[in-house]
C-alpha cells in the first residue's frame, strides 16, 4: 500500500493545461526580451546586407535600396507575432524589388546575339540571398503556426509569383536564383509542418490522457457511490420492513384499539411499503448496471467482487473473520478495539467496516510480507480508525484494478461527515486513518477562539509513524 498505487488523485473538475501548436515563446519575461533582442539584430544585419546588395548589384537608388533591405528586415521581426502578414510583406518587396531591378536589366539582345535570359553573367535575380533567407525564415513561422493547407497555399503563391516574374516576363543578364528560392522554400514549409504536426500530435495526446485519467476518475467515482447507495439501500431498506411489520402487527398489542389508531397504524404501515417499493426500484436499478469494480485476487472479504446481492451488510461484528482472511492470505494483522462499545448508526458500521477491509486489501497488494496493525477506538463522538503496516518484505507483485481504494474510503468517510487520511511512515509503511461520527452525520464548527480562527469538531489526528506496530 503506497502513494503509487492510492496515489493522491488530480482535484476534481480540474485539468492540465494543453497548450496551443505552434511556436510559442518562453514565459519567462527576460528569456521573450533575449529571443526578441537577437532576431532584431539578426533583422538589423539582414536590412544592411541586403539594402547593399540592392544599391550594388542592382543598381537601385538609395531611397529604393534602403527600402528593399529594411522591408525584409522588418518581415523578419513581424513574423513572431504575426507571420501571415510577415510572409506577404516580404513577398511583395521582393516582387517590386525585382521587377524595379529589371528595368536595369537590357531585356533586348545586341544586334545578332542570340539571348539566353538567366545565364549570366548579372546579378541574382529575381531573389537576392537576403531575400530568400527573409522568405524561408517567414515561412517556416507560417508553417508553424497555421494549418499545412494555408502554409501550403503560401507556398504556391511564393512559387507562382517566382515564376510570372522570372518565366513571363524574365530579363536579360542575370544568375537564376529562382529555382532555388522555391526549393529553399519548400524546405522551410516541409521543416515547419513536420514539427507542427508533432506539436499537434502531442497535444492530442495530452489531451486524450487527461481525458482518459478524468473519465476514469468520474467512472470510478460513481462506481463507488453506486455501490455505497446500494449497501445503504438494503439496510434502509430492512428497517422500512421492521416498521411496515411492526404498523401491522400493533393493533394486536393493545385491547380495542380505537379506529383512527387503526387507521394511523395502517397510513403508516402503507407509507412504509410504499417507501420500501420504491428503495427496492432504485436497488434494482442500481444491480443491473452491476458498477462493481473488475475481479481483484487481492480483495478480501468479497468487496467488490460480486458477492451475494442479497447476503446480509457486514458490520463490526466480522472483523474477526475480516482479519482471519487477511493472516490466511499472508499477512501478520494484530488488531485491537479500545473504548467503550457503544450503538453506532448502521452506515457507519458499514463504512468502517468496508474502509478497513479496503485498507487490508490494499496492504496485502502493495506490501507483502508486511505487519499490519488494526486499530479501531470507540469515542462518545465518533469511531476512530487506524490500519498501519509496515514496510514490505517481500518484492511488491504487479497489482491489477490498483489505483481507487483511496478514493472510496474517502467518499464513504466524506457521506457521513468524516474523514480519511493515508500517506507515508517514515519507516516505509503505510498508514490510513478515518474518522466517521457515531450517528453518521458531521459536526458543526465550534465558535471562533480569542485568536479569530474557528475550529472543526472533527477531531485532528496525530499522523502515525510506524513505531507503534508490535
Amino acid at each position: 500500500m503506497n502513494a503509487a498505487a492510492d496515489g493522491a488523485e488530480p482535484a476534481q473538475g480540474t485539468s492540465a493545461p494543453v497548450p496551443a501548436p505552434g511556436p510559442h515563446i518562453s514565459k519567462r519575461r527576460w528569456l521573450r526580451y533575449l529571443v526578441y533582442a537577437l532576431v532584431s539584430l539578426a533583422a538589423l544585419g539582414l536590412s544592411l546586407s541586403g539594402t547593399d546588395e540592392m544599391m550594388g548589384e542592382y543598381k537601385l537608388g538609395v531611397p529604393q535600396g534602403v527600402l528593399a533591405g529594411f522591408a525584409q528586415g522588418v518581415a523578419l521581426v513581424l513574423a513572431l507575432r504575426r507571420p501571415v502578414p510577415a510572409w506577404a510583406l516580404s513577398l511583395t518587396a521582393t516582387a517590386v524589388t525585382a521587377l524595379a531591378a529589371r528595368a536595369a536589366m537590357d531585356p533586348r539582345p545586341a544586334l545578332g546575339q542570340v539571348p539566353y535570359p538567366g545565364t549570366g553573367p548579372g546579378p541574382d535575380w529575381p531573389w537576392s540571398t537576403t531575400e530568400v533567407i527573409v522568405q524561408a525564415a517567414v515561412l517556416l513561422l507560417v508553417a508553424l503556426r497555421v494549418p499545412t493547407r494555408r502554409a501550403l497555399a503560401a507556398l504556391g503563391v511564393t512559387g507562382l509569383t517566382t515564376f510570372v516574374i522570372q518565366g513571363v516576363l524574365g530579363a536579360q543578364s542575370y544568375s537564376s536564383t529562382g529555382t532555388l528560392a522555391v526549393a529553399v522554400c519548400a524546405v522551410a514549409v516541409l521543416v515547419g509542418t513536420t514539427l507542427r504536426g508533432r506539436s499537434e500530435a502531442r497535444t492530442q495526446l495530452v489531451e486524450q490522457v487527461t481525458i482518459t485519467a478524468e473519465e476514469r476518475n468520474r467512472r470510478t467515482l460513481l462506481e463507488e457511490r453506486s455501490r455505497i447507495a446500494r449497501e445503504l439501500h438494503d439496510v434502509v431498506a430492512h428497517h422500512m420492513s421492521v416498521i411496515s411489520i411492526q404498523a401491522q402487527v400493533a393493533p394486536h398489542l393493545v385491547e380495542n384499539p380505537s379506529e383512527e389508531l387503526k387507521e394511523n397504524l395502517a397510513g403508516i404501515r402503507q407509507n412504509a411499503l410504499e417507501a420500501l417499493t420504491e428503495l427496492r426500484r432504485v436497488l434494482g436499478v442500481l444491480r443491473s448496471e452491476n458498477p462493481e469494480y473488475p475481479e481483484d485476487p487481492y480483495a478480501i472479504g468479497g468487496a467488490g467482487t460480486g458477492a451475494a446481492p442479497d447476503a446480509p451488510q457486514p458490520t463490526l461484528d466480522r472483523l474477526d473473520a475480516l482479519m482471519e482472511n487477511t493472516r490466511a492470505a499472508g499477512l501478520d494483522v494484530r488488531s485491537d478495539v479500545r473504548g467503550e462499545v457503544l450503538a453506532l448508526a448502521p452506515g457507519v458500521e458499514l463504512s468502517a467496516y468496508r474502509i478497513i477491509q479496503e485498507a487490508l486489501s490494499n496492504a496485502l497488494r502493495h506490501a507483502p510480507g508486511s505487519t499490519v496493525a488494526v486499530e479501531v477506538t470507540h469515542a462518545p463522538d465518533g469511531l476512530r480508525l487506524f490500519v498501519t503496516n509496515s514496510r514490505p518484505q517481500q518484492p511488491v507483485p504487479p497489482s491489477p484494478g490498483a489505483g481507487h481504494g483511496l478514493l472510496g474510503m474517502r467518499e464513504r468517510a466524506a457521506m457521513l461527515g468524516g474523514h480519511v487520511t493515508a500517506g507515508r511512515t517514515f519507516q516505509g509503511g503505510f498508514a490510513v486513518v478515518a474518522f466517521l461520527p457515531r450517528d453518521g452525520v458531521a459536526r458543526p464548527a465550534e465558535p471562533a477562539g480569542p485568536s479569530g480562527a474557528g475550529t472543526s469538531a472533527v477531531p485532528e489526528f496525530i499522523f502515525p509513524t510506524g513505531d507503534d506496530i508490535p
